[in-house]
């Protein structure tokens, strides 16, 4: 049985205080597990007054799909929604109680998708909780309504303490999700405040139920059965009386009837009573806390400055071991302390404030140590969270940090779900707070995070100077884990300076600290060697060792898949896979690859600016490729909106090459030029980037007419990477030397390690120089090569780069049959000749492909495939696939 009181309207929300444990059910997109009382349904107390004229008001909710319980603090909202759930058992009820604590709408959607678990409505795996507790992505309101939508049974979702949501971005999602479910979803909002949604658009559609401040304070009629119930009976002028100074209010009433159970004229108590701020103060002071013996009303004070407690945490900021049965006799005597569930109390929020106003009268000094003693407290048990906002309440920075990088969570600043809180939480650290190792790693995060490398790079050199000579109290865990720390920012700032010497020491040294850490605190934080492996990984890319990039980015890639903290470096580590498939010439691989980068984003509810944005770097490039060229220039303008502490020298350089190749396609050499001109600083220099920026800069040349100067740019250009040999041989073949350009093609095998795009150009230099040669026979073979291999992948680019040359060779030759007699009974030749398309769809037949696997690996739609299908069995003159597979055998056409 719940002591709540008649004037609570705010349920118990319990904050986890145990070790976390990834694996031991559902979590918040913080990584921490779900908070099971947030979604339980209060149960009112034995003196609580069933009021039937709001009950029946709120049988409203069960035809409109908003009812809004809108009243002050204590006014009785909460209690009166629970008291109507539980009179409809009939009912399928989600009930989620705010939190104000960092509510993101991340957080918000994956608690309000949690609370329809919990009520037992079945959601499907497209509909995953945000990854990031700040963002939501659009994806998820929109396919919450569809489901929604398609019950035959409305859902009732209560949203308790609904004015703690501030953010607009919620509010209008909400809106959206609750206009596009109907019928099969009625929200009931439970508020102090006026919600962001359009009242008005409800309310003239007649679609609002409501219930005001007015209508729920009390009655006189209501008030006497109610101070009745606390075994009151008192004159009718006594309860006008009262009704009159209260005007009402729940929690007043409340008060007045706590106070007069034990006054020798509980009349005379009730007259004295006034309804303004200090005489609630003053009253639950002398009537509450006063009462309480001694040692009780310590424990009150001290336990005032915690959100909600245990008795373990209780006993350590009073610093005795009896909390635990004086929290349970306060919560059985109705004395404002509520037992939220599994051993978790609050303080009613008028109490616990009237309470920290008090102990600083009483106690001037204590509170910061309190809040230090509760923060040792939670970080013993493993409440990170907790622990750290107790120590920046207690200004202890040196600890506040130390627990940070000792729990391996310095990578938080960068994964997306708790980067926001902790750059807020430390903003107030300042630069002199604490003199360890630890405050200056926590700094260099901070300022890493936002994309400050040279302030961020100074801060780490600090901590690295601070750990060399630091002689504190640290065992060998806490330096190993001070060191990884070091290790992981030392990496970071190696991959945005473009050093990756500097990167590989710094995963050497981070694999040899692995040893000296616990395996479990490892485990609990995978982010941190995802973070490590993709600085490395890019770094890697940078130097042009593509080999050991690959190797590292897919291990990011594989790295605890469905995991929030692991989702930003995955996102990355595939975004920048998909960039090294361009490099190599394979579009349509890497087209694939940057979609399931976004599908990561999307997944993981990353908000754009939070992602690297290399994707859609990758997307511009392909799309290039294929002539897309509006389509090239959107993506690129969105691939600058990238996580500040992730734009290193390889998306630098990638977007300036790729602005550049779409200069080059739409006619503007000098832009194309203007665009890598500037060059991207560096530590190291990066082969394939200059050898990429001396095409581009050579492509200028020869589009401007001098073909000698993009000649003399080749020295630039590393002769071993297929992508840049096949550049190269186009610029000595402009320049008159067709020999060297196919020597140079076969010195670098261009053909057995490249992708189409770059062999797709190596047929065309190799035809160009057939034709120079005289070649005709050979130069129409490499040609209509080269357009089978770029239809294939739908490539325009390299056939609108070769020139005029190639329009005689993309006139098709007619094939010469010798007549002979056709046998009886055998089929007529095709009347039309099929098109390449049409045989690239019957080659396909042939290999027993269905027409959705036909249209993949065309990059066609299925209908496209269909058309071509019904073209072809026209031409064949037959009317199914195995015939048209047949017949086309026969014909010598496959």
């Amino acid at each position: 049985m719940t002591t709540a009181h008649q004037g609570d309207d705010r349920p118990a929300v319990e904050r986890h205080a145990g070790p976390q444990d990834p694996q031991g059910g559902p979590c918040d997109p913080r990584g921490d597990p779900f908070l099971r009382t947030r979604f339980a349904v209060p149960a009112p107390p034995d003196t609580f007054l069933r009021r039937e004229r709001l009950a029946g008001h709120l049988d409203g909710a069960l035809r409109t799909p908003l009812t809004m319980v809108n009243g002050s603090a204590g006014a009785g909202k909460t209690l009166l929604v629970a008291d109507w759930v539980a009179g409809h058992p009939e009912l399928p009820v989600a009930w989620l109680t705010t939190d104000a604590d960092g509510q993101g709408a991340g957080m918000f959607w994956a608690y309000l998708l949690q609370a329809l678990r919990t009520s037992g409505v079945p959601l499907p795996g497209d509909i995953a909780s945000p990854a990031d507790a700040n963002r939501v992505g659009d994806a998820l309101p929109v396919r919450l309504a569809a489901l929604l939508g398609e019950r035959d049974r409305p859902v009732v979702l209560v949203l308790d303490e609904f004015d703690r949501v501030t953010a607009p971005e919620i509010a209008a999602q909400l809106d959206f999700l609750l206009r596009h479910s109907a019928p099969g979803l009625r929200l009931v909002l439970v508020t102090r405040t006026e919600p962001l949604l359009p009242l008005h658009r409800y309310r003239a559609a007649g679609e609002l139920t409501e219930i005001r401040d007015a209508e729920l304070a009390f009655t006189p009629g209501e008030a006497a059965r109610l101070m009745e119930a606390h075994g009151l009976r008192l004159s009718p002028a006594a309860v006008r009386g009262v009704v009159e100074r209260t005007r009402g209010w729940a929690a007043g009433l409340r008060l007045c009837a706590l106070a007069a159970e034990e006054a020798p004229d509980p009349e005379l108590c009730l007259k004295e009573f006034e309804a303004d701020r200090s005489a609630v103060a003053d009253f639950l002071l002398a009537e509450v806390l006063k009462r309480q013996d001694a040692e009780t009303q310590e424990l009150l004070l001290r336990v005032s400055v915690l959100d909600r407690f245990g008795p373990r945490l209780a006993d350590a900021v009073t610093g005795r071991a009896d909390a635990e049965d004086t929290l349970a006799r306060l919560h059985r005597s109705n004395a404002f302390v509520q037992h939220v569930g599994h051993g978790v109390y609050r303080l009613h929020p008028l109490f616990a404030e009237i309470l920290r106003a008090h102990l600083r009268m009483r106690r001037p000094g204590l509170e910061p140590e309190l809040h230090r003693r509760a923060a040792v407290c939670l970080r013993t048990s493993g409440a990170l969270p907790a622990a750290l906002g107790h120590g920046a309440a207690a200004g202890d920075w040196e600890f506040t940090a130390s627990a940070l990088v000792d729990d391996l969570a310095l990578g938080q600043f960068f994964t997306g779900p708790r980067a926001d809180t902790l750059a807020a939480l430390f903003s107030r650290m300042g630069p002199r707070g604490g003199d360890g190792p630890a405050p200056e790693l926590v700094r260099a995060a901070a300022r890493l995070s936002r994309g400050d490398l040279a302030g961020g790079a100074v801060r780490l050199r600090r901590a690295r100077q601070r750990m060399a000579r630091y002689d504190g109290p640290a065992g060998e865990t806490d330096t190993a884990a001070v060191r990884m720390g070091c290790a992981l920012l030392d990496a970071l700032v190696a991959r945005l300076e473009g050093a990756p010497g500097r990167a590989e020491d710094a995963v050497r040294e981070a694999e040899e600290l692995r040893d000296l850490l616990p395996a479990e605190l490892l485990d609990r934080h995978p982010e941190l060697f995802a973070l490590l492996l993709d600085h490395l990984g890019s770094a890697r890319l940078w130097a042009g060792d593509f080999t050991g990039a690959r190797a590292a980015l897919t291990r990011v890639a594989e790295s605890a898949p469905g995991a929030a903290v692991t989702a930003l470096p995955r996102e990355d580590a595939l975004a920048r896979l998909a960039l090294l498939d361009v490099l190599h010439g394979w579009p349509g691989r890497a087209e694939r690859t940057a979609r399931e980068a976004l599908a990561e984003t999307e997944r993981s509810g990353l908000a754009r600016p939070a992602a690297s944005g290399v994707e859609r770097l990758v997307l511009a490039a392909v799309a290039v490729e294929r002539e897309e060229l509006g389509q090239a220039r959107a993506l690129l303008g969105t691939a600058g909106e990238s996580h500040p502490a992730l734009r290193d020298p390889v998306l630098e350089a990638g977007r300036a090459l790729v602005a550049a190749r779409l200069h080059l396609a739409r006619g503007e050499p000098g832009a194309a030029r203007k665009a890598v001109e500037t060059g991207v600083p560096a530590d190291a220099v990066s082969p394939w980037a200059r050898g990429e920026t001396a095409l581009v800069a050579a492509a200028a040349d020869l589009a401007e007419g001098r073909p000698q100067d993009a000649a003399a740019l080749l020295p630039e250009v590393p002769p071993d990477q297929p992508a840049c040999a096949v550049g190269a041989a186009r610029v000595l073949l402009a320049a008159g030397r067709p020999e060297a350009a196919v020597r140079l093609l076969d010195r670098a095998a261009v053909d057995e390690h490249a992708g189409p795009a770059v062999t797709v150009r190596a047929a065309l230099v190799r035809a160009r120089a057939a034709d120079r040669a005289g070649d005709a026979a050979a130069a129409r073979r490499l040609v209509a090569h080269a357009v089978t291999e770029a239809h294939r992948e739908g490539l325009r680019r390299p056939l609108a780069e070769a020139g005029s040359w190639i329009r005689p060779y993309l006139t098709p030759t007619p094939r010469r049959r010798p007549a002979a007699p056709r046998p009886a009974g055998s089929p007529p030749p095709p009347v039309e000749e099929l098109s390449g398309r049409e045989r690239d769809v019957l080659r396909r037949l042939a290999l027993a492909m269905s027409t959705e696997e036909i249209a993949a690996d065309l990059y066609v739609s299925v209908n496209t495939v269909k058309t071509h299908l019904k073209n072809a069995y026209r031409k064949l003159s037959v009317g199914r696939r195995s015939e048209a597979v047949r017949r086309a055998r026969e014909l010598g056409l496959l």
